[in-house]
């Protein structure tokens, strides 16, 4: 009977690491790499490995980097880094650390993870541009308060011009009133019966061509800077001051145009100032001789 190959007294089985620090500290001398070398391909500080392969997590700044590093350096060397994170969470929650310092966010790379601050930052913007956002809303949309309207009516209205006595009244010219918003505006254009020839909100580059035989139309708005007008392709000076609101306002071709035409007499009606008398020289003898009549 063949004798069986006896062990040798005092040897013992290979024991292999149980902890998940040990073993990624194995492989990684399997591998003849140094801390370092791990450093560079996962981005870690050196201290924080170090920290991991010595299964010293209260050494970390949390938990959520203590499973996330762990998974890292597993990934880095080619290690089951799914195993390598359950075992480490489970020997966590088994330590006072896990009982004390739970949390339950866990980033899948802290070496990616935002700063702080920077995270402030970007909150701030976002607020900032809300707000910017609602304002800007708020301004476009509101029409004009009664108050506004009232105040605006009960303004006198400008005197109309005589046309001089004897003058023949020229024959009116159609000419074509066309409104183009160069902002999003609220108005409404209206005629003497109330009829609303155009009402609700204007966008931007969007044109309104008042018609032809719209009867003593007149308008209203809150942002009268926001349109311009032209009469017969003619740029008209603004309907109102900005952002104050402007009802009853005639925008016929009429209308219009006498609010473009610079007012009489600033130009025209200075009369040149008279020429001075030629005063004749004495004689160095006596004075003058009187002009023969």
């Amino acid at each position: 009977m063949a004798e069986e190959p006896e062990l040798e007294s005092g040897a013992a089985p290979e024991r292999q690491p149980d902890t998940p620090g040990a073993r990624l500290r194995a492989a990684r001398e399997a591998q003849g790499l140094s801390i370092q070398d791990v450093a560079t391909r996962t981005r870690i500080a050196q201290r924080q490995l170090e920290a991991i392969e010595r299964d010293d997590y209260a050494a970390l700044p949390g938990i959520p980097y203590a499973v996330g590093f762990a998974r890292a350096y597993a990934r880095a060397i080619d290690v089951d880094e799914v195993a390598i994170a359950a075992d480490v969470r489970s020997a966590v929650h088994n330590s006072d650390l896990g009982s004390n310092r739970y949390e339950a966010f866990e980033p899948a790379d802290p070496a990616r993870v935002p700063s702080r601050a920077l995270a402030w930052t970007a909150a701030a913007i976002v607020v900032l541009l809300v707000a910017g956002f609602a304002v800007w809303r708020t301004q476009v949309m509101t029409p004009p308060t009664g108050e506004e309207i009232a105040a605006q009516q009960a303004a006198p209205a400008p005197a109309a011009t005589k046309p001089a006595a004897g003058a023949r009244p020229a024959a009116p010219v159609v000419q074509t009133v066309v409104f183009t918003a160069n902002d999003d505006v609220w108005l409404r254009i209206y005629d003497e019966t109330g009829e609303r020839l155009k009402d609700g909100l204007m966008k931007k580059g969007e044109s309104f061509t008042l018609p032809a035989n719209a009867r003593n139309p007149m308008i209203l708005t809150g942002r009268p800077q926001a349109l311009a007008v032209t009469v017969g392709g003619k740029p008209i000076a603004p309907l109102g001051p900005p952002d104050r609101t402007i009802a009853d306002v005639p925008v016929n071709a009429e209308a219009l145009l006498a609010r473009a035409a610079p007012a009489a007499g600033q130009v025209q009606g200075r009369s040149a100032p008279a020429a001075p008398e030629p005063v004749a020289p004495a004689s160095a003898s006596g004075p003058a001789p009187a002009a023969a009549d």
